[in-house]
Parts: C-alpha cells; sequence; structure tokens
C-alpha cells in the first residue's frame, strides 16, 4: 500500500495568502528555511504485484482522501494520476471524506468535470453537512454528480471499489463541526473521523487524523496498531493563535489538540511502540515547526517526530 500526500498545510496553507505572522513573511522573504504547503490530502492506492489481473490493475487507482481547494495544483503536481487512456481520464477512482470542512471538501467543485458520477465514502453527518449546510453535492448534481457510499462507524470497516486488498475503518474523534454544520452546537459521533487504513497483505495500517481535538481509548488502540501514524499537526501550542493575535480561540475551541505542553500529541506519540513512525500533518501557517531551524523542529527530531511535506510517500 502506498500513500501520498498530497497537501501537509491546514486551512489557508503556507505561506497564507493575507497573513504576515513570523513564518509567512519569512518564507515570502526569502529569511525562512520552510518549504510551501498546501492544503491537507491524501492518497491511497493498493501495492503493485497483486496475484490477479485486475489487482494489476488496482494498483494503478488511488482513492483521494479529502479534496482540498489546492486539488488541481496538486494533481498537476502528481502527473502519475493522469494515465491518459482515454481523452479524458484519471486514475483517483474514489473519494473519502473523514469531515466536511471547507478546506477538505471546496476541492469537489474542481473536479466537476468528471465523465462519471464521483463514489464518495462519507458518515451521515458528513452528508447532512454537504447536503444542508454546504450543499456541495447539490451543486454538483447538475454536473457529474455524486454517488454517495455511506460509512458507518459500527467497526465493521469497509472496502473501497477501485483499490484492491486494502481494507478500511472509520473511528469517530472528538472535533469541532464546520460553521455551516447542523450539528455545529450539538456535534454528533461522525462530525470527523480517523482512519485505520490497512494493506491486506503486508498486514501493516495507517492510522489517519489531521483533526484530532483529543485521543479517546479506541482511538489509542487504534493509533498503537499501526504501523504509521500521521496525525493532526495543527497547532504546537494551546494558546498559539491568541499570543499571536490572530484569534481569540485556543486549539482545543477549534478541535485541534496541540503538539507541547501536558497531554498534547507528542506525549502521546511518546507512547507508542517502538518502530511505529509518527508523521505530523495538517500544519497551521502559524506553527513554529514549520521553520526547519527552531527549536521546536530540532525537539521533534530527538523525539523521532517527522513533518509531513507535500509529496512524501509511505509505503506500507
Amino acid at each position: 500500500m502506498k500513500i501520498r500526500v498530497l497537501g501537509s498545510a491546514a486551512g489557508g496553507g503556507f505561506p497564507q495568502w493575507n497573513c504576515n505572522c513570523r513564518n509567512c513573511a519569512g518564507l515570502r522573504g526569502g529569511t525562512l528555511r520552510a518549504r510551501v504547503r498546501t492544503q491537507s490530502s491524501i492518497a491511497v492506492r493498493a501495492g503493485g504485484d497483486r496475484d490477479s489481473p485486475a489487482g494489476r490493475q488496482d494498483a494503478s487507482s488511488w482513492a483521494l482522501i479529502n479534496v482540498s481547494p489546492d486539488i488541481l495544483a496538486q494533481l498537476r503536481a502528481n502527473p502519475d494520476f493522469q494515465p491518459a487512456r482515454s481523452p479524458r481520464d484519471t486514475a483517483i477512482c474514489a473519494i473519502v471524506l473523514v469531515d466536511g470542512q471547507v478546506d477538505h471538501t471546496t476541492g469537489l467543485y474542481m473536479l466537476r468535470e468528471s465523465t462519471r458520477p464521483w463514489p464518495i465514502w462519507c458518515t451521515d453527518a458528513v452528508y447532512g453537512d454537504l447536503t444542508r449546510g454546504n450543499p456541495v453535492i447539490e451543486v454538483l448534481s447538475h454536473y457529474c454528480r455524486i454517488e454517495r457510499r455511506r460509512m458507518v462507524l459500527d467497526g465493521a470497516g469497509f472496502a473501497v471499489e477501485g483499490v484492491a486488498g486494502v481494507r478500511w475503518q472509520a473511528l469517530p474523534v472528538a472535533g469541532k463541526p464546520a460553521p455551516y454544520s447542523p450539528n455545529r452546537e450539538s456535534p454528533v459521533a461522525g462530525d470527523n473521523v480517523a482512519l485505520l487504513i490497512t494493506d491486506e497483505r503486508s498486514r501493516k495500517s495507517l492510522f489517519y487524523a489531521p483533526g484530532l481535538g483529543e485521543i479517546d481509548e479506541a482511538g489509542w488502540q487504534a493509533m498503537r496498531s499501526a504501523a504509521c501514524v500521521l496525525v493532526d499537526g495543527t497547532f504546537w501550542s494551546d494558546d498559539e493563535m491568541l499570543r499571536l493575535g490572530l484569534s481569540h480561540k485556543r486549539a482545543r475551541d477549534i478541535g485541534h489538540l496541540a503538539q507541547s505542553g501536558p497531554g498534547g500529541m507528542l506525549e502521546w506519540l511518546g507512547r507508542l511502540p517502538e518502530g511505529t513512525r509518527r508523521i505530523l500533518i495538517h500544519i497551521n501557517n502559524t506553527n513554529p515547526i514549520l521553520d526547519e531551524d527552531s527549536p521546536e523542529r530540532a525537539e521533534l527530531g530527538r523525539r523521532g517526530v517527522e513533518v509531513a511535506w507535500d509529496g512524501m510517500e509511505i509505503e506500507l
């Protein structure tokens, strides 16, 4: 199984178009050693050399997890997503959504030229967001249309057509629904999910959670079972946006577990079994770990924690 990071930043990307924080201004001015990042999304495909011809064909098909506003730039940066087998073609066979947030769903509009309906896996809560709060699905019904696949939270898991030999499981996680969500003031299970994605041949799993407000027992056990965890790296500190004068909310108020401090993400990652690969994704433009020369980035290095970057590839 291969996992490719298409975008590694939080909403707004890095640098954010209207932000002049130290990170954004430093990157624009050439005084900061950092990478440009688009908004978070990953893609998953089965490993090659499957036993059957169908399996070998599936190895060239990718499932897209979240569709950021930067999807067109991300597709251009990954030419193997365009196999050119017909006048209009794509290697993307399905879409899986972990939430209904703008930075994970707006890119659906950019894929409206598809010659076939998009199969989209999402929970009932996310489907409600995208049919009532922000009716993306209704708009796309005038173009390519959507074929909704119901993502259930009973632990049974599901298979995504076109990605053979990969098993998917959705776990509800604490987070904040989008401002337009019908559940904004009364969150329900399924507003945000983590994914445990397992290659049935290697038996290795990826735990993927770009938005993680807290870690419960089920989530923790899933993290412990995974060969690689690709998790919420939005903020370094809970009061990061407050201190910079950019928001009146803390990280936890908007559904993100900060890396530092007691009970923070780094503390949890440090408790994982030896050999687990630990990677942060969905990194906000204000987070000091974007500065590759920062003390915070050095701290990650000492702890064996990586920072995802656009184009990063993981094989399990």
